[in-house]
């Protein structure tokens, strides 16, 4: 379904006057087995889609919590086979859209074509590449479309008005909107430039086009906050990634989980 599942879930929460919650681990964290029994827990929970880390042994945009996650599943042997085989598995138990986040040099090493028709075969619906560029992705972009993927890129705080437009036209399924400079992590507060950024951003998106925020993003209040200022989805990713780390169990994860998806509704 792709496309049309992730188009299919904005919708629907929108017309119930819900935001999306998005709920990022890390593919393979702490190993493949135990690392599927937290996906599923996260959708027990109520995540709205489910986006899977491919680990990578250089993560540039982020930090220290989910490089470590993503050294862990390295160290546990997953591999981009591993990650693709988990999102099979996550399918057969739920209808939510599932989204791979990845580097693009694991893709490019698979090959675009080879790597989309197995995301594609295993249910997978999009795919999220923060360090390619929408004008360079032509090849990436040509094979995802021929799977029915959804390619979404990402806009920064330091994304100017032209840029944004032309991302915004090119992106698929919603635009991923990065709330704050610097790298992934939880922090106590959103950052000052979080909500006006937002509000910015969504002003010059195109009608019907869904915006979800990620990074900085860790309590319920922030989610409630970003919501509230325009965003259509709120992304959750190394508070939840931490809490792996810390040794919760898949019940207590998908607990946490519901706290967050709560505050989509206020």
């Amino acid at each position: 379904m792709g496309c049309e599942r992730i188009a299919e879930a904005f919708a629907r929460l929108r017309g119930r006057g819900e935001g999306a919650l998005l709920v990022y681990l890390v593919a393979g964290d702490p190993s493949p087995e135990r690392s599927l029994d937290f996906l599923r827990a996260a959708a027990r929970g109520g995540a709205d889609l489910l986006e899977l880390g491919l680990p990578f042994s250089d993560p540039v945009a982020d930090g220290p919590t989910i490089q470590a996650a993503g050294l862990r599943a390295l160290k546990a042997g997953t591999t981009p086979e591993t990650t693709l085989e988990l999102a099979a598995l996550l399918r057969q138990d739920t209808d939510i859209p599932i989204l791979i986040m990845s580097y693009y040099n694991p893709i490019l090493r698979m090959g675009e074509e080879i790597f989309c028709r197995r995301a594609a075969a295993c249910g997978v619906d999009g795919l999220i590449v923060p360090d390619l560029p929408p004008e360079e992705a032509a090849p990436l972009a040509h094979a995802a479309e021929e799977e029915g993927l959804a390619l979404t890129f990402l806009a920064t705080p330091e994304t100017g008005e032209e840029r944004l437009r032309a991302i915004a036209q090119r992106t698929q399924g919603f635009l991923y909107l990065v709330g704050r400079y610097g790298t992934t992590g939880a922090r106590g507060s959103l950052a000052p430039e979080t909500i006006p950024l937002i509000r910015r951003v969504r002003a010059l998106l195109p009608d019907g086009m869904p915006l979800a925020v990620g990074f900085g993003l860790s309590r319920p209040q922030h989610v409630r906050g970003v919501i509230a200022a325009g965003a259509d989805g709120a992304v959750v990713g190394s508070s939840l990634v931490e809490k792996v780390a810390q040794g919760a169990s898949p019940e207590g994860l998908s607990a946490l989980v519901g706290e967050l998806k709560g505050a989509t509704r206020s």
